[in-house]
Formats: C-alpha cells, structure tokens, sequence
C-alpha cells in the first residue's frame, strides 16, 4: 500500500511521530498499529525503543519489513509505553483483521471523545468509482496544525506515494490545519493515508503524478 503523511509541527514530537516520519521515506505500508491511553511522548530513549519492538512485533505478524509498519499513540504523555503487553495480542489482530472494521477501530483509538468519528466519500478515477474511509481521534488540544489529532484516511484508487504525500499536504492546509477548539498544540499529530490500489482492478488508472488532471474527482472528495 502506498502511504502519505503529515504531522505535527512541534519540536518535541512523539516517538511514534519521529517514526513514521522516517519510514515515510520508503513509501510503502503494510500494518498501522495504533494505541490510546499512551501518548508514547516526551519518553526519550524508552520511548523509542518501544516503537521499534511495536515495530518489530507487527511486522513478524504480518510478514513484512518493520519499515512497513506506521505507529500512532495518543493519550498520556509522559509515562513510559509497556510496549511489552502488545506482544501477546498482535498476532491475533492481525488474524482478525477485517475489511470493513472501520467503526471498531474508530471506537479503539479514542480517548476522550464522546462518539467514534468517521467519514466515506466516493470519487470517479477515471471511469472507476473508488472510496475514501477516514477515521479520526480528537477532542481537545485541537488547533492548527492539528493538535492531538490522529486520522487515517484509506482509500482503495491506485495512487504512488509521491503523488499521494503532495495531494495529501495541499489539502490538509484548509482542513485539519484550519480547524480550532481549544488553542493548544500537541506532540502526537498525526494524519496517515493510504492507497491499496484494489480499484486498479476494477479499471481505475494508475495515478503517478499529483498534477494528473483525473484526480479532480478524488481530491475534491
């Protein structure tokens, strides 16, 4: 799958966020494993190391390169992430991993919010329909850039990271980081998307360019 992301602009960012910002480089993604309750920041070299056993975890389970795994944490900060309690459930997760879990996983990353936040759209990619699932974590500490915000946004067009970062990047600048609610930044801002590319098989076009004009549809959306 191809991956994109943005993240805080904090100089003090998370363990989680200073992973997935170097991984991005690579382009691809296979697992993304999130946690609430931790916040896995100002953890130091702790904190580190329990992304790369996270890492090294999901990566066994899923068969693929730990630099395919994408990490989030939100919750406390501060406290030290017992990284050690995922490694008698991630095998399962992955097992049980479903196409259309999205409300579960919506209501498993929250924190604090009152309701699981989710949102679908649907965009034509050249003659192909492909969807667009997003689900977010957010209640306070919200204000440009994004503040402790965790969204994943997954859609099925074909679309090469490279392209994928650059649509990603301009149209965060009038969504996430225009939103407000209580003027606070946070470490832990995190927006991932990812594009399987399963809708090549039901004709839409490869997309290797963020300029290609058929993405009109799918940036709109």
């Amino acid at each position: 799958t191809s991956v994109a992301g943005v993240f805080t602009r904090s100089k003090c960012p998370s363990a989680p966020v200073e992973w997935c910002r170097a991984k991005l480089k690579g382009g691809k993604a296979r697992v993304l494993v999130v946690n609430s309750g931790n916040a896995n920041a100002f953890t130091g070299k702790s904190g580190r190391d329990a992304v790369t056993f996270t890492a090294a975890l999901a990566s066994k389970a899923a068969g693929c390169k730990p630099a395919e795994v994408f990490l989030a944490s939100t919750g406390v900060i501060g406290e030290p992430l017992k990284a050690t309690q995922f490694s008698g459930v991630m095998d399962g997760l992955v097992r049980q991993a479903m196409p259309k879990a999205f409300h579960e996983a919506a209501k498993a990353i929250m924190t604090t919010d009152t309701f699981p936040k989710v949102a679908t759209a649907t965009a034509t990619l050249g003659k192909a329909k492909v969807t667009i699932n997003g689900i977010a974590k957010g209640a306070g500490m919200i204000a440009p850039d994004m503040a402790t915000m965790l969204s994943f946004v997954f859609t099925d067009a074909p679309i090469a990271a490279p392209a994928l970062q650059k649509i990603l990047s301009e149209t965060v600048v009038d969504t996430f980081n225009a939103v407000t609610i209580d003027g606070d930044t946070s470490t832990s801002d995190t927006l991932l998307a990812f594009a399987t590319g399963e809708a090549a098989k039901n004709g839409a076009p490869k997309i290797s360019k963020a300029s290609d004009a058929r993405l009109k549809d799918f940036r709109k959306a």
